[in-house]
């Protein structure tokens, strides 16, 4: 199969796209023939070797966690109900970091997977694993976000941004957005009720504006508006999470939220898209020949949405 991979820890032009060995299908595993893949900042990183110290690591590396595609074999234990021909999509992380889905073929632990939403397409499904379970564990688990609260989500037009905005609105939250001010009226129309400039000075001040302080606090940018966090909630709130920092967050009070794999959470987000409740945003695409300039985009490029790598 034709996969990318890199031999070292560096930059974007360490990718190469070459044949290398068909994966083996294990007992609990479900082979997918992938139609697309998106990247995450996470993929950047550990290419450039920063989560050395987190996973173990075996190279060469086959980047990336998100896959939408069509099982092509299923392994002898798998008792999920997923069979040959089904349409998929998943967050396919494991214990270490090697054989990843910016390939041709992906064996992909059947936790990891599921129906993929029929409203979607594979490269929408495919952006949507990673980055909506960050958003969904995020609000449910780590905030207990109910309808009534007032929740602020920093960097909200992101690829984790844009779907916690919408994720939030679902659970009967009212939103408080910040984003860059070319971004307003875009995270207005993602159900955003307030919208501020983080560019425009501390946040907690911002917030007098727009009805003050909030609930709840999900940070995805980490620095000065982490810092900003306990101005910005409500007097008695340590409602915050944080995907940056986790020493910062935790001596803040708050939760740091590393994403796990959950059929279930796929299952209520591939349910959102499909009631249309929850729109993924899909910011480029680019075919697996240019997977370099797929995540130099994300690296480098602030895109609005999600970049997505078509296989």
């Amino acid at each position: 199969m034709r996969a990318a991979v890199y031999d070292e820890f560096g930059g974007a032009d360490n990718l190469r796209v070459t044949e290398v060995d068909d994966p083996p299908v294990g007992p609990d595993t479900v082979l997918v023939r992938v139609r697309a893949t998106s990247v995450n900042p996470v993929d950047w990183k550990i290419r450039e070797g920063y989560l050395q110290g987190a996973f173990p690591h075996h190279l060469p590396i086959i980047p990336g966690w998100d896959v939408a595609g069509v099982v092509e074999a299923v392994g002898p234990a798998v008792r999920t109900g997923v069979a040959v021909g089904d349409e998929v999509f998943g967050y396919v992380r494991r214990d270490d970091v090697h054989q990843g889905t910016t390939a041709e073929l992906v064996p992909a632990p059947e936790r990891t997977v599921t129906a993929k939403p029929t409203r979607a397409s594979f490269e929408e499904a495919a952006a949507l694993p990673l980055a909506g379970l960050t958003a969904y564990q995020a609000l449910t688990e780590a905030l207990e976000v109910t309808a009534g609260d007032r929740v602020l989500v920093h960097a909200a037009s992101g690829g984790v941004g844009h779907l916690a905005v919408q994720i939030a609105k679902s659970l009967g939250a009212t939103v408080v957005a910040t984003g860059s001010a070319g971004s307003h009226d875009w995270l207005r129309e993602l159900g955003a009720d307030e919208v501020v400039d983080y560019a425009a000075g501390p946040v907690s001040e911002q917030l007098t504006a727009v009805g003050g302080p909030v609930d709840a606090v999900l940070d995805l940018i980490g620095g000065e508006a982490l810092d900003d966090a306990p101005k910005q909630l409500r007097e008695g709130s340590t409602r915050l999470a944080s995907v940056v920092d986790a020493a910062t967050v935790g001596e803040l009070g708050g939760t740091y939220v590393f994403v796990r794999p959950d059929r279930a959470g796929l299952d209520a987000l591939a349910a959102l898209v499909d009631e249309g409740r929850l729109r993924v945003v899909v910011a480029d695409t680019f075919d697996l020949d240019h997977v370099a300039d797929a995540h130099r985009l994300s690296e480098d490029g602030h895109p609005r949405g999600k970049v997505v790598i078509t296989v």
